[in-house]
């Protein structure tokens, strides 16, 4: 009865952590904004009229007017922008839709790869210890206990677990320093003239479920699983 009850309850630990651990957390996309490319359109038109365009457009244009621009030391340039600037900058505020230019999901693995990849071996053990070592080693101790016949092993051994279930908030504690962090990436934007050029919008995926309903279930389960092993004979 009583293994039976362990069993059931780790099962259905594993059941909820895997997919927590596995299952995309959270996506992140970023997009083009009209107002913010409308903003940035003259610098992005002054900086694409190099002289290779700019004699291209002299080549199109009328011969007389080219010479008289030449002969009283005319900008053909900042004529350009002048005269494009503000329709390109309605037209784009008006048509233009919103772009997307990045999307990024990851689950609590694949974040931890990502961070080991880019330099960031702390924030990546912290996840990896507290969302990944720890919950698999409760587990494994808890089913160890559950056949051990010996009850000063057993008792020493649920008394490990206790220790190491003091740190059950810390991994949801990581995981959600890791998640604000993310968002708090996402929201920042690159400011152009009081617009945003690109706009982030983070949203949490399966996996942030599941692995919240494992936290719960595991905080709550621990105790009576210990209780029960603790009590027999």
């Amino acid at each position: 009865m009583h293994r039976s009850l362990v069993l059931v309850l780790l099962v259905a630990s594993l059941v909820l952590l895997i997919p927590g651990l596995f299952a995309p957390v959270i996506t992140i996309r970023g997009v083009l904004t009209r107002e913010g490319i409308a903003q940035v359109a003259p610098e992005m038109l002054q900086r694409g009229l190099d002289d290779n365009t700019l004699n291209t457009l002299k080549a199109m244009m009328n011969p007389t007017v080219v010479g008289l621009l030449d002969a009283t030391g005319g900008d053909l340039r900042q004529m350009i922008i002048d005269k494009v600037t503000p329709s390109l900058t309605a037209s784009l505020t008006q048509n233009m839709a919103e772009v997307e230019v990045f999307q990024q999901t990851r689950s609590i693995v694949s974040s931890v790869r990502r961070l080991y990849e880019v330099g960031s071996p702390v924030p990546a053990t912290l996840i990896l210890l507290f969302s990944v070592v720890v919950p698999f080693v409760k587990t494994a101790l808890v089913g160890w206990a559950m056949f051990v016949s010996d009850e000063t092993r057993r008792r020493r051994t649920l008394a490990f677990v206790e220790t190491i279930a003091k740190w059950s908030m810390a991994d949801v504690f990581v995981v959600a320093l890791f998640i604000t962090y993310l968002a708090a990436m996402a929201s920042q934007t690159t400011p152009a003239q009081g617009a945003s050029l690109v706009a982030f919008k983070a949203e949490f995926g399966p996996g942030f479920y599941w692995f919240a309903a494992y936290c719960v279930f595991s905080l709550a389960s621990q105790q009576l699983t210990a209780r029960v092993l603790a009590a027999r004979v």
